[in-house]
């Protein structure tokens, strides 16, 4: 199972990445966004698949500048505090999202290890009107395993007018909902600046090359 959901996270991941010219990518059209973000992600690990090769933490700099932009981390972040958001002070929080983001940057570029020239195809474009989050449903297609369904939820947001991923569901798996369970209650028992220093410290760990 653990391998499974491994398999599962490296193809959900490499769906998302983008290349340098993120500014040509719009964020007014959701079903656009995720698919120019995907399309892209295979020219830009070619690319520098050598010098990713010599010194994997340059998969931090890609996540960092590339991926992050699409990403609503925040909301993230207040999504996986959830029932413990009136335990947690303002300064807390504040800790807590730009931490919640190198993590994630981390969790990334750890995952990106294992670009592997997955195929991916995605739904025909919907409506989108009168909508505050919509799921964007795609499969993942390898050559050496089934394919695997993916669904990206993305929030528009109200003052921007623009869209953002929060989450991604995996075979039903949301991987939110995972991240919250696992952390919601060591911020109940431990407090949020607990797992903040624990989260810092995952963050500034290397990036290295593993097998499943």
């Amino acid at each position: 199972m653990l391998s499974r959901l491994l398999v599962i996270l490296s193809a959900v991941c490499l769906t998302f990445s983008v290349n340098a010219a993120s500014e040509k990518i719009s964020k007014e059209d959701p079903y656009q966004m995720i698919e120019q973000v995907a399309d892209s992600t295979f020219t830009r690990f070619a690319s520098e698949q050598s010098a990713i090769q010599q010194d994997p933490n340059l998969l931090k700099n890609i996540v960092r500048e590339e991926l992050m932009p699409y990403i609503d981390y925040k909301y993230a972040a207040f999504k996986v505090i959830g029932r413990n958001l009136k335990k947690t002070t303002d300064a807390e929080r504040k800790a807590f999202v730009p931490v919640f983001r190198d993590y994630l940057i981390t969790s990334y570029a750890q995952v990106f290890t294992l670009y592997d020239n997955q195929e991916v195809k995605f739904e025909p474009n919907k409506s989108v009107k009168g909508k505050k989050i919509v799921s964007i449903k795609t499969v993942i297609i390898s050559p050496d395993r089934d394919p695997i369904d993916i669904s990206f939820k993305v929030r528009l947001d109200k003052r921007s007018k623009q869209w953002k991923a929060f989450d991604m569901v995996a075979e039903g798996i949301s991987l939110l909902d995972s991240k919250q369970a696992e952390l919601n209650s060591l911020i109940r028992q431990k407090g949020l600046g607990h797992v903040t220093e624990m989260l810092r410290e995952k963050s500034s760990r290397d990036i290295t090359f593993k097998k499943l």
